[in-house]
């Protein structure tokens, strides 16, 4: 077995023992891991801000408090709350009120990484990503299937850290399928690399599949059917896990083997590797982390969402659902530009040009 790679023989979960553990966030990561870690017999309480999730975590059975008072009672204290409002969080309530030797666990290695937080010296910094969603995390702790986890261990000052990490681990659930060692910021970019160079991609294939259909005049419900709302590639996405991505071609028919096979190779000369490894070195030198930073970006994100509920396939999309009668959820929430903004946006308005123009096609 890789050295690399941890399993619940791996840990002793005695480490934990009198331990208190601090969930700061219970949003959909929060509420799960802090039920795994009292199932699994550790004590575990919340901080996060007076809202509806305070109130859930209440119903929930849990002590709550704002996240000062939380970190103050923490020997372990779970940061899981969005990337973007850390480095704030850590630095007004976080950091002051932490005890030495405490252990900060970050589910992202984003944040330290690119250097948006300055921890103390006298804190253990650990790493537990899940690569699930957080209602799979507990899921697949109540099935006992388990889920795999990027774990790292960035500052150890007690000496245990790593211990202490395939200890929560365990208590997660995370070592019955496995948690592979990485650095903080090996996994970051991984993350940012999926969601930057692969999802994209993606994205694009079957906006153009779609619309090379419809306009060739077939059915935009059967079109949508056949691509995705069938629910066949979710099913086909878990055979890529179970046999592998070479394997699982034999659960086709003869007809679409050969017909995928041969026809791959008129796609080979697309340069998408040059395009994804331009993204790569963005990330890893922290070009995109900046530009995130910055002011504009935020601005720039919420007029390229107002774009994205005006495209042509969401239109599409929104028609062949109720023809199909199927529901729709608006997950957008659309919010309004403020005047502050409205003024700043001329800044960006060549940037936005681009933008523009691929919603129009698509």
């Amino acid at each position: 077995m890789a050295e690399h790679i941890y399993h619940e023989q791996n840990a002793d979960d005695s480490i934990l023992k009198d331990k208190t553990v601090a969930i700061i966030g219970y949003g959909n990561q929060g509420r799960a891991q802090a039920l795994n870690l009292r199932d699994s017999g550790l004590k575990v309480i919340v901080g996060n801000r007076d809202d509806d999730y305070k109130e859930r975590a209440k119903k929930d059975g849990f002590q709550t408090f704002s996240i000062t008072d939380t970190v103050t009672q923490a020997d372990i204290l779970f940061l899981l709350i969005p990337d973007e409002v850390i480095p704030e969080i850590f630095m007004k309530k976080i950091k002051p009120a932490l005890k030495t030797g405490a252990v900060v666990v970050f589910a992202s290695g984003y944040t330290v990484a690119f250097g948006l937080v300055d921890p103390p010296e006298n804190v253990d910094m650990v790493l537990i990503a899940p690569r699930m969603i957080g209602a799979g995390v507990r899921e697949c702790y109540l099935t006992g299937e388990g889920f795999f986890s990027f774990i790292a261990v960035h500052h150890d000052a007690s000496g245990k850290a790593k211990e202490i990490l395939l200890a929560l681990c365990k208590a997660l659930g995370s070592l019955k399928k496995g948690a592979i060692e990485l650095t903080f910021k090996q996994e970051a970019v991984l993350d940012l690399f999926n969601e930057q160079a692969f999802g994209p991609l993606f994205g694009r294939v079957l906006l153009s599949s779609i619309f090379t259909l419809v306009d060739a005049g077939y059915p935009m419900e059967a079109v949508l059917i056949e691509m995705y709302l069938s629910g066949e590639m979710q099913y086909l996405f878990k055979k890529f896990q179970k046999f592998g991505l070479v394997n699982q071609v034999n659960l086709h028919s003869h007809t679409s083997q050969y017909g995928a096979m041969t026809r791959a190779i008129r796609f080979m000369d697309l340069p998408l590797k040059k395009k994804q490894k331009k993204i790569l070195t963005e990330i890893e030198e922290g070009t995109f982390a900046r530009e995130w930073a910055k002011p504009l970006a935020k601005l720039k994100f919420k007029v390229i969402k107002f774009f994205a509920t005006r495209t042509r396939i969401n239109r599409l999309e929104k028609k062949a659902r109720k023809n199909l009668d199927m529901e729709t959820e608006d997950l957008f929430g659309e919010e309004p530009l403020m005047d502050e903004e409205l003024k700043k946006r001329l800044e960006i308005k060549e940037e936005l040009k681009e933008f523009e123009e691929l919603f129009k096609e698509y």
